[in-house]
């Protein structure tokens, strides 16, 4: 997937009593990472119990059932040891580790594995989707620490981004 997810709008049953999460705004790198990402996720809030089935619903299944998440404590410190998705249930695995701090590791068995910066939900539109392209670029060399402070630096981060080796 290489496009961002747009945000659906919630949905209610005939009795006005259910809500679908939006789409999550999500962008992956084309076929094969060769960097430390392999995209971002803007979640629109600190929930990862409401956030992480609908990030999980938009993966591509052909990839696997997704097991586990890695999540750094920093980001997530109410996060479940467990989260219900659609048909399974997701372990959710708590980190003190820096690499862990603004990123999520997804987890599909012995099938797949992404690594994604997870954007903070606050973090303004425009900042945002430039994060959103750079951690998907294939070539992107930045860790999500590194993309992060960038942006909360103030910089667009074109500058470091290409002196440390992007496109």
């Amino acid at each position: 997937m290489n496009a961002i997810a747009q945000p659906a709008e919630g949905t209610t049953s005939g009795d006005g009593h259910s809500y679908r999460m939006p789409l999550p705004r999500l962008r992956l790198t084309p076929d094969v990472s060769h960097g430390p990402l392999d995209g971002a996720w803007w979640p629109r809030c600190d929930a990862l119990e409401l956030e992480l089935p609908a990030l999980v619903g938009s993966l591509d299944p052909g990839v696997g059932t997704v097991t586990r998440v890695t999540v750094g404590t920093a980001a997530w410190p109410d996060a479940p040891q467990e989260v219900m998705a659609p048909g399974h249930v997701i372990e959710v695995v708590l980190t003190d580790s820096a690499t862990e701090a603004h990123a999520i590791t997804v987890d599909c068995g012995t099938v797949g594995r992404w690594e994604l910066l997870v954007i903070p939900p606050d973090e303004p539109a425009g900042v945002a989707t430039r994060l959103l392209t750079a951690a998907a670029d294939p070539g992107n060399p930045l860790s999500a620490p590194r993309l992060l402070a960038l942006a909360e630096s103030g910089l667009d981060g074109q500058d470091a981004w290409e002196s440390e080796g992007g496109a």
